[in-house]
Parts: structure tokens; C-alpha cells; sequence
């Protein structure tokens, strides 16, 4: 994001603390508000933008199991996929939130005078692995109470043999993870970027005073 004269005027009036304040104060906002839309029962199924479909390399597989009736056996672990998903994203709530208060003045300077989605961008490089590793035991659990699932490992990983299916879809497990992933922090930029255009709109006065500023 680019700032005119006046606003970085602005901003520099606001002291570190309070940058820092407002900041954090946003990011948790935006981030258990990520978590919440997320969360739950369709929080993925239900979004058209975020649904989690089979990867690319089985979608062909897919159309030719729903020609020949077998359409709700794909239904079946398309729904499991998304479940998964939904099941694994709470396990972000305490991990984004310890990422806030490890933020440092200096981090909170650069992510306010970075572009819409900086913020984001500090969670995901800050936390990502962290939460990896949370959401993927959740979601292996959920994929391993339908046989569909485990079928699909099998199938995978002779297709990744032939060339048949990309190495990083050989594995529901991981690609359901990497899908999860990606749609808590699509959310969370979606959340940033709602605050950045509209701080008067947020409930903390902190929020309103930083953010504010920038604008």
C-alpha cells in the first residue's frame, strides 16, 4: 500500500505502542473471525470459493466414476475432503493468536506500512509450519473413517508412478492439509483487507485510531 505525505505524517504521530496495540487488536479480530467462518459444519462445503474438489490429476477420474454411476462414491470423498478441512481449522485459533503476541514493534511497523495483505503474509510465514503439523493428524482422522479415502492413497501412489497424478496429491492427507491451509488464510486476508478499508467499522477504538491513519 501506498501512503500520501500527509498520511505517513499521520502515522508517525501514533506512538510504537499503539501501533502495536492496534495491530494486534485487528489481527485477533480478523483472525478468530477467519477461524470461526471456517470452523464448522460447511465452512468449506458451503463456500463455493473455498470447496475443497478432488486434485486436478483425478478430476478426469472423477467425470468417468459419474458416467458409469458411481457418482456418489466421489460425492462421498469430496464431502470427507471438506470435512476434514472443517474439523482441522480450530486447531489455528491458539497458534494465530501466540503469533500475535510474539509480534514485535518492528514487525507491527512493517506489516502497517505494507500492502492490503501483510498481515496475512506474517501469519503464514510465522505459523504455516506450526500448523501443518497441528491440522494434520486431525485431518488424517477424519479421512481414515472412509475406506473411499484410503482407496484413493492406493490409487495415488501407483499413478504417481506413471506420471499420472502430481506427487504433491498423492496423498489425501496432505493435500487436504495444504487446501486447509490455504482457505484459513485466504480468510484471513479477506478479514484484513475488510479492516483496512473500513477501520471506522471496527469495534476497537486502537483499531480505528492505527488503521485510520493509513488510509
Amino acid at each position: 500500500m501506498s501512503f500520501a505525505a500527509p498520511a505517513i505524517a499521520q502515522l508517525d504521530q501514533i506512538t510504537s505502542r499503539e501501533a502495536a496495540a492496534g495491530l494486534k487488536a485487528a489481527l485477533e479480530k480478523g483472525s478468530q473471525a477467519a477461524v470461526a467462518a471456517l470452523g464448522r459444519v460447511d465452512g468449506f462445503f458451503g463456500n463455493p470459493q473455498l470447496k475443497i474438489p478432488l486434485p486436478d490429476s483425478l478430476q478426469r477420474t472423477e467425470r468417468l466414476m459419474r458416467r458409469v454411476g458411481m457418482g456418489r462414491h466421489a460425492d462421498e470423498l469430496i464431502l470427507t475432503l471438506n470435512r476434514a478441512a472443517e474439523a482441522a481449522v480450530p486447531e489455528a485459533r491458539q497458534l494465530l493468536l501466540d503469533a500475535v503476541k510474539k509480534m514485535t514493534v518492528q514487525d507491527a511497523k512493517g506489516i502497517l506500512s505494507g500492502g492490503d495483505t501483510a498481515a496475512t503474509e506474517y501469519f503464514r510465514r510465522t505459523t504455516q509450519d506450526a500448523l501443518r503439523k497441528r491440522f494434520l493428524p486431525v485431518v488424517r482422522k477424519a479421512t481414515s473413517r472412509v475406506e473411499l479415502a484410503e482407496k484413493y492413497n492406493e490409487y495415488a501412489d501407483t499413478a504417481v508412478a506413471f506420471g499420472l497424478v502430481d506427487k504433491e496429491d498423492a496423498n489425501l492427507d496432505n493435500y487436504v492439509t495444504q487446501k486447509a491451509l490455504d482457505g484459513l488464510f485466504f480468510m484471513v486476508a479477506e478479514e484484513e483487507k475488510k479492516i483496512r478499508k473500513d477501520p471506522l467499522g471496527a469495534a476497537s477504538a486502537v483499531i480505528r485510531k492505527v488503521f485510520g491513519a493509513i488510509r
